[in-house]
């Protein structure tokens, strides 16, 4: 099986921490060079130490902020400027929990700008690279809730759902040029986010924070949560030579909890 890397440029964005750091790691440990996407600059210099460099990698790291679209398009513009970006992992934090009844309409606003216009501004940055080396990947980090809403996730959900639409249509009009479009779609997984929810509910329903995570836990059929480096593993695959006639798919990495096919 072909995963090498060596010789490929990866921009990975989130990857101060949780999935886009594992993604980050396991890529570079397959030889690509990896350009960090984050606010953090500290954070990220750090982070580079992290990567190997074994192959003859040249690491390095952009920071953006993805609610300045501007700023991040004349950024992604200077960069693909100075080398092809061949691999592009598309991953930004989810919106704020919460009932959809209670949504603000700017909440929509912003999560569809954060998640599907940055993700268009990225993309369309990095084709003409990718059509010239002769090789492309997109990977969006998105949800299960692409496949069956999750409760408590009301603007998660619908966002979501659009940009595995987005996905779906890129993936047909670059399949031509070799360029391959697909999702990966964590379950629950430990990082911070993950976190934060168990927290939240744990306060909302009077309950401790173990007894919350036992529960959730508890409806996955391996009784456990994923980790960061496993949801990478399917992230890294799929940016492999192996995965070239992988196209336009949603991959669940959940352990089986998603109940539809």
């Amino acid at each position: 099986m072909n995963l090498n890397l060596v010789g490929k440029n990866a921009l990975v964005c989130g990857s101060s921490k949780g999935i886009g750091k594992a993604a980050a790691i396991e890529l570079a440990e397959l030889g690509a060079s990896i350009t960090l996407v984050s606010r953090s600059s500290d954070i990220m210099a750090k982070n580079i130490g992290e990567l190997d460099q074994s192959k003859g990698q040249n690491h390095d790291f952009m920071i953006a902020d993805f609610s300045d679209s501007e700023d991040l398009k004349k950024k992604i513009d200077m960069l693909v400027m100075e080398k092809p970006i061949h691999i592009l992992i598309n991953n930004t934090g989810g919106p704020p929990g919460g009932p959809i009844v209670d949504a603000e309409p700017e909440a929509f606003v912003q999560a569809f700008h954060n998640h599907l216009i940055c993700n268009q501004i990225l993309t369309q940055s990095v084709i003409a690279g990718m059509k010239e080396s002769g090789y492309g990947r997109i990977i969006n980090v998105i949800s299960t809730s692409v496949k069956q809403p999750l409760d408590g996730l009301g603007v998660s959900n619908t966002i979501r759902g659009a940009v595995a639409n987005w996905a779906k249509t890129m993936a047909n009009e670059l399949g031509p040029h070799g360029i391959t479009v697909n999702n990966v779609l964590p379950g629950a997984t430990e990082t911070g986010r993950l976190s934060q929810i168990v927290e939240n509910k744990a306060k909302k329903t009077n309950q401790s924070v173990d007894n919350v995570a036992l529960a959730m836990k508890s409806s996955v059929p391996l009784k456990r949560f994923a980790l960061p480096g496993e949801i990478a593993a399917a992230i890294a695959f799929l940016a492999s030579p192996a995965a070239a006639y992988i196209n336009g798919i949603n991959l669940p990495v959940d352990g089986g909890r998603t109940k539809s096919l």
